[in-house]
């Protein structure tokens, strides 16, 4: 996948305790006889662009982040890291959730078009991707092969299917949860002291069940739209948070957006999003209708807000994926339920203060 040798260096930013960092932090560059680099820190910490100076001073050859980690970067700007000597850099490499076209393109354009910018996608059930490009066997031709958004082709040993609500295949271009025809090597067996519940909650229809909304393109290319349980359903629409978020991000206002749906009783749902601006833009009433009409604009109209909040971050797991659930139960009124994997627990209160803002708008 990532065509790692004994010549590497790999800066992976992810948590070590994760599947991304146990894999491709610890076993996998060892395996590869490559070199990890081990640090633990945001990307804004204690100085703006620590990352690239990180990986400049190592000369790293593959820097991997998450789409959170990403985004940061954009936000604090390009100028941060062309202050450091980033040209042993071969290939950037994403995953954890869907990386923003414009984020993409951002990264792309940093390394002035010259290395692939990878995204992929996998569950920690998966053990490694399912879904991505191949650049050990494409080398930089891989570049060729990518299409911004997507998390790429099916990898061998990789049968994905889209089915709707009921059971139904569904063809190209058309939303439903992905699931996996059979098993491959790496997939989780079982569920720690629960088999049954794994074959219930993975296995009902008798494919893997992946939990997320998404479809395949004529050529093959797997998109998701977020996760199943997430899906807006606005006046019968289905709609993905990632679309209204990818939306939300190609603003050039923003830098971070998370959604979720709010109960409506003429739409069924509506959208609340909370917003993260870069420097240099302040929020306002007239930014928020700008905000609105250019998703209008990008996505469509169907896509109704209740409102639009600036926030200054939103919660997040180690890992860098943004919690919907808690946005959402926040504005329910109900349980959060486990919080311990969240990264910053301030940032609920700012979102319970931002939730009370929208239930008066």
């Amino acid at each position: 996948m990532y065509g790692l040798n004994h010549n590497d260096v790999v800066f992976n930013t992810s948590d070590v305790g994760w599947i991304v960092g146990q894999s491709y932090i610890v076993f996998g560059p060892l395996l590869a006889g490559a070199t990890a680099i081990l640090y633990d820190g945001a990307p804004d910490y204690p100085k703006l662009g620590v990352w690239w100076e990180v990986a400049s001073r190592n000369k790293a050859t593959l820097k991997w982040t998450s789409p959170t980690g990403a985004r940061i970067m954009r936000k604090i700007g390009a100028e941060a890291a062309r202050e450091h000597d980033l040209s042993t850099v071969k290939r950037v490499v994403c995953a954890g959730e869907v990386l923003n076209p414009e984020v993409w393109q951002w990264l792309y354009d940093l390394f002035d078009r010259e290395i692939p910018v990878i995204d992929h996608m996998w569950q920690t059930e998966t053990t490694g991707p399912i879904f991505g490009y191949p650049y050990g066997m494409l080398g930089d031709e891989v570049k060729k092969y990518i299409k911004p958004g997507s998390a790429g082709l099916p990898l061998p040993g990789v049968e994905p299917v889209i089915l709707d609500e009921g059971g139904r295949e569904l063809g190209p271009g058309e939303k439903g949860v992905l699931h996996l025809r059979r098993p491959f090597p790496g997939l989780t067996p079982t569920l720690w002291d629960s088999f049954e519940r794994y074959v219930q909650s993975y296995w009902a229809r008798g494919m893997y069940n992946t939990g997320d909304s998404a479809y395949i393109d004529q050529d093959g290319y797997v998109w998701f739209a977020g996760r199943a349980d997430e899906v807006l359903k606005i006046a019968g629409h289905r709609i993905g948070t990632i679309e209204i978020e990818n939306a939300l991000v190609s603003h050039p206002a923003v830098a971070e957006a998370g959604v979720c749906g709010v109960p409506d009783e003429i739409r069924g749902e509506v959208i609340a999003a909370f917003v993260v601006l870069k420097p240099g833009h302040a929020p306002s009433e007239q930014l928020k209708k700008e905000l609105i009409e250019h998703v209008r604009k990008t996505f469509g109209p169907i896509a109704v807000f209740k409102d639009i909040q600036f926030v200054n971050m939103l919660p997040k797991t180690r890992s860098g994926k943004i919690m919907r659930r808690v946005m959402k139960r926040l504005f329910l009124g109900q349980e959060l339920g486990d919080l311990s994997t969240l990264e910053e627990e301030a940032s609920i209160e700012e979102i319970r203060q931002a939730v009370e803002k929208i239930k008066i708008s």
